[in-house]
């Protein structure tokens, strides 16, 4: 009986995956070029009193935006995204990476006058040891602008749901938020966000509000440091923005769900080892928005997406989980 129930299981998240498989997506945000240094450090430099690093290797991957569509290719969705990184040398690895993954981007979104947002990470003996960033202001990133108004709009029906994946660097502004959900949503385009508080931009309607623990304090108008009140939080969050769906990650506490501002669940973490949470994010909305865009229950979505999560940061550095990863669990 056990095992029946358990090929009955992996049945039902096989044919799921199916069905995201044939999405089509839209991600709009910023893009960065996550870079990692390995090594190890044996000794005190003799210029200052900090450790040699011996480098052993060196990876580069999408982050942010570039990280939600990467996950996104990886279980099969057809991938678009729009953001602006620059004409320079990350820049050009930047656009590597989405041409090798299949990731359509508008040639526009490579502007000249801009700095390809670079976050370089330096890690020892499977630690992060500290994080170097290159970024320009944010009117740099301007997408509306380097898209010559609003014409792109017109393809806005292609899409079977469209993320916001917003890192508060500039391409994400309360204009294009304002047009694209408007615009998707006289269409039955599912939309979906990962906000970021400190960009101001307010998410009014939108279908699926993914912030983590933090980020939903500063939503509902509270300090990072107050005492978190999962039912008053997400009343605020409803009151505010109203969103159709409220999903909250808590790390290692897994995610908090709601619907038309009540708690409907929560979902303890499917982590088994957590080696670095850089990207797990990325991952949930991913997740959480391919599910939706499939048809499936809030609930469900949640838990796909908790335990794509869940795998993700028992990996070192930005990651991605694959759909074998996901029936493999089952």
């Amino acid at each position: 009986m056990q095992r029946q129930l358990n090929e009955n299981k992996a049945n039902y998240w096989e044919n799921l995956l199916e069905r995201i498989a044939k999405l089509r997506v839209l991600v709009i945000g910023d893009l960065m070029l996550d870079r990692y240094i390995f090594g190890d450090a044996h000794r005190i430099s003799p210029e200052a009193p900090v450790p040699v690093v011996d480098i052993e290797r060196e990876k580069e991957t999408l982050g942010a935006a570039g990280n939600v569509a990467l996950n996104l290719r990886s279980i099969g969705v057809g991938v678009e995204v729009l953001g602006i990184f620059g004409e320079d040398i990350p820049g050009e690895r930047l656009k590597h990476l989405l041409q090798s993954h299949g990731i359509r981007f508008d040639p526009r979104c490579q502007q000249k006058n801009a700095r390809t947002i670079l976050k370089t990470r330096v890690i020892v003996r499977g630690q992060q040891l500290c994080r170097l960033d290159a970024e320009d202001l944010p009117e740099k990133y301007d997408l509306e602008r380097a898209m010559d108004g609003g014409g792109w709009l017109a393809q806005i029906g292609d899409w079977d749901a469209i993320i916001f994946s917003d890192y508060a660097k500039g391409v994400v502004t309360q204009g294009i938020a304002d047009r694209i959900i408007g615009a998707a949503r006289s269409r039955g385009i599912l939309t979906a966000a990962d906000p970021k508080p400190k960009s101001g931009v307010q998410f009014g309607g939108i279908d699926l509000l993914k912030p983590n623990k933090s980020e939903a304090l500063q939503m509902a108008g509270a300090g990072i440091y107050n005492s978190f009140n999962a039912a008053e939080i997400c009343r605020a969050i409803f009151t505010r923005q109203r969103p159709k769906f409220l999903v909250i990650t808590l790390g290692q506490d897994g995610m908090l769900v709601a619907k038309g501002g009540e708690i409907v669940g929560q979902i303890a973490s499917d982590a088994r080892e957590i080696f670095d949470v850089s990207g797990a994010g990325d991952t949930a909305i991913a997740f959480l928005t391919a599910a939706l865009a499939a048809r499936e229950s809030i609930i469900d979505a949640a838990k796909l997406a908790n335990l794509a999560s869940g795998i993700v940061v028992g990996k070192i550095g930005t990651a991605v989980v694959t759909a074998g990863e996901i029936l493999k669990f089952f």
